[in-house]
């Protein structure tokens, strides 16, 4: 090897050696920065030609930044329901602006999780990066299209109601009741018979609103009970007094007093279902089928028939008024769900999990994102937990992958190394003078 040779090998190690300390640098910067990878100083020998065995040519170093995409950091803890982390492979999907259906070539990948809404209800990120997700029909299902996502927006979420769809009846008519023979379906309602067990129960109409329903049970036989369901509103709504009570029917009890059936139903069932004829006129509602769950047929978990005292033990009645937005949440398979005051939850998205073949060959753009690359392969959004997906931790975030305590050995070991480098050259510079005073 020439000195000139060994001149330009120094020169070399100075500079793959900088590089390295820049990339330890950007490391140690980046030590608290979410969801953010470090990288690694890659060095690889530089020969200046080909040479035979036994013969040597100079050459050199250079060094390149490997960034270990695909490592897993630790999951925190954090107080915001909308911090979000992947726990397994995947990125969150964002994009630069808030636009809806983007061009896949517009969009980027990311760990960092920290996302708040802005102004307009949108979910960004601390480097301004829109979340992007599958928005969901009113039954919770998931467009046909998979490559159809759009920006996760709160803001358009105004309130909810919901109508009530079924009665839960846990209670006990008593066995000791004397039965009256005389009675006919609809007495209750006309006021020409007692009901010997009634209570009024609260469900709400088609609108959300809250809406009077009386259950009045009349023993009529032994281990028989008719039952009337009686608006107890303004009866205009329901289109007049003549379509009171709304419902009425027959629960029949095993002798162990749990019911033995419901309206004669063939096989035996224990429910029995009510259509409340709301007047679209009088009211502005449309017609509401509800079913009135008795309990297990055989089984004293609802409706039973024993010697004691007539008596309400619980009811269930689903349904609610209308609520505002009060919150949101995030589960693990990424179902972004709106809460609401009245108690309703709605899902309304649900984030994509963005799986490569190659993670490691994303390209890194600013703000600790990523761009898909030929390297990378194409990208295939999962739903989280499915395909190899990661699932999505809500109220976390991933901490960053860097090792303080690794990165400070590396910064001494590349000090030494940059040093070494400079003797290097500070020798041949000498030897060469050596050699430029022989000729004097």
């Amino acid at each position: 090897m020439s000195l000139y040779g060994a001149l330009f090998t120094g020169v070399s190690g100075l500079s793959a050696n900088s590089q390295a300390l820049g990339i330890i640098s950007n490391n140690i910067s980046n030590v608290n920065t979410v969801g953010y990878k470090s990288s690694e100083a890659q060095f690889a020998t530089i020969l200046a030609s080909t040479t035979d065995a036994g013969s040597f040519s100079s050459g050199g170093v250079r060094a390149s930044a490997n960034q270990l995409i695909g490592k897993q950091g630790l999951l925190q803890t954090s107080e915001s329901a909308t911090d979000l982390a992947v726990s397994g492979s995947g990125f969150f999907t964002v994009t630069e602006g808030n636009t809806i259906n983007p061009d896949k070539t517009e969009l980027l990948y990311t760990r960092a999780g920290s996302f708040t809404q802005d102004a307009d209800g949108f979910l960004r990120n601390q480097s301004g990066y829109y979340l992007q997700g599958w928005a969901l029909d009113s039954t919770g299902g998931l467009p046909t299209n998979r490559n159809l996502i759009e920006p996760i927006n709160l803001g358009q979420l105004t309130g909810t109601a919901t109508q009530t769809g079924n009665i839960e009846l846990r209670a006990n008519l008593s066995a000791a009741q004397t039965a009256d023979g005389a009675y006919v379906a609809g007495d209750v309602n006309a006021g020409t018979v007692s009901a010997h067990f009634e209570r009024t129960l609260e469900v709400f109409d088609t609108q959300g609103g809250a809406q009077p329903l009386r259950l009045a049970f009349v023993k009529s036989a032994a281990n028989t009970w008719e039952y009337e369901i009686i608006y107890d509103g303004d009866v205009t709504n329901i289109g007049g007094a003549a379509n009171n009570p709304v419902a009425t029917g027959t629960v029949t009890f095993n002798s162990d007093g749990t019911v033995a059936n419901v309206n004669g139903a063939a096989p035996a069932a224990g429910t029995a279902a009510i259509t409340i004829p709301w007047d679209l006129a009088a009211s502005g509602l449309g017609t509401q089928a509800i079913t009135l769950d008795f309990g297990t047929i055989a089984d004293a978990n609802g409706l039973t028939q024993f010697d004691s005292a007539s008596t309400l033990i619980s009811s269930g009645v689903d349904g609610a008024l209308f609520g505002g937005i009060s919150g949101v949440r995030v589960d693990t398979d990424g179902v972004v769900i709106a809460l609401f005051d009245n108690g309703v939850e709605r899902a309304v998205y649900k984030l994509p999990v963005a799986n490569f073949q190659n993670p490691e060959g994303l390209s890194a753009a600013n703000g600790n994102a990523y761009i898909r690359t030929d390297e990378s392969g194409d990208v295939t959004l999962l739903e989280a937990n499915t395909g190899g997906a990661g699932a999505v931790a809500a109220s976390s975030l991933e901490a960053s992958t860097v090792d303080l305590a690794e990165e400070f050995t590396k910064l001494i070991t590349t000090q030494r190394a940059y040093s070494a480098a400079t003797k290097i050259i500070t020798t041949a510079d000498e030897m060469l003078e050596e050699m430029i005073r022989i000729k004097r």
